[in-house]
């Protein structure tokens, strides 16, 4: 062990030891949000839970497949066209457009999370290279002085010049 290694010992945050080993978080299953505000937002969640699941997207599914053969019968291939569009995919998609905003705000969360976790841990090492500098410092000017006390010595012991 060196001399400055007896001055100072450096221990890495617990965070930074696990984040070493491990890779960052996969997305994680949409979930409700817990911050509600009045009846106008509980309805709003309560509306966007339901409507934001694959469930909706089948019953939808289900719901515009009545529709279809009524557009097939008129053969007339605007208004297939306009089936497709106008009910099939806004009926559909607009469930699963939701189900991945849910599952892509849970992982920015989770994200956000492991990013003010590393924070902290970054801080917790500034303040131990702090401490590991102080201490070096300690050791140096206890250096300094014995080599000013030892180039004094010598210097004393030349000849004074006329």
């Amino acid at each position: 062990m060196t001399e400055v290694e007896a001055i100072f010992q450096h221990t890495l945050h617990p965070r930074t030891k696990r984040r070493l080993q491990v890779s960052p978080p996969p997305p994680a299953p949409p979930s409700a949000v817990d911050e509600r505000t009045g009846v106008n937002g509980r309805l709003g969640l309560f509306i966007t839970t339901r409507v934001g699941s694959m469930w909706a997207a089948y019953l939808f599914a289900g719901l515009a497949l009545i529709s279809l053969p009524s557009a097939l019968r008129t053969g007339n291939s605007i208004i297939i066209i306009a089936w497709i569009a106008q009910t099939f995919l806004q009926l559909v998609l607009l469930p699963i457009i939701i189900v991945g905003q849910n599952i892509q705000a849970k992982t920015s969360d989770r994200r956000g999370e492991e990013t003010y976790k590393d924070a902290e841990a970054v801080l917790h090492e500034c303040l131990q290279i702090q401490e590991h500098l102080s201490a070096q410092d300690g050791y140096a000017q206890g250096e300094l002085a014995e080599l000013k006390a030892i180039v004094k010595e010598l210097g004393d012991r030349l000849p004074a010049k006329a």
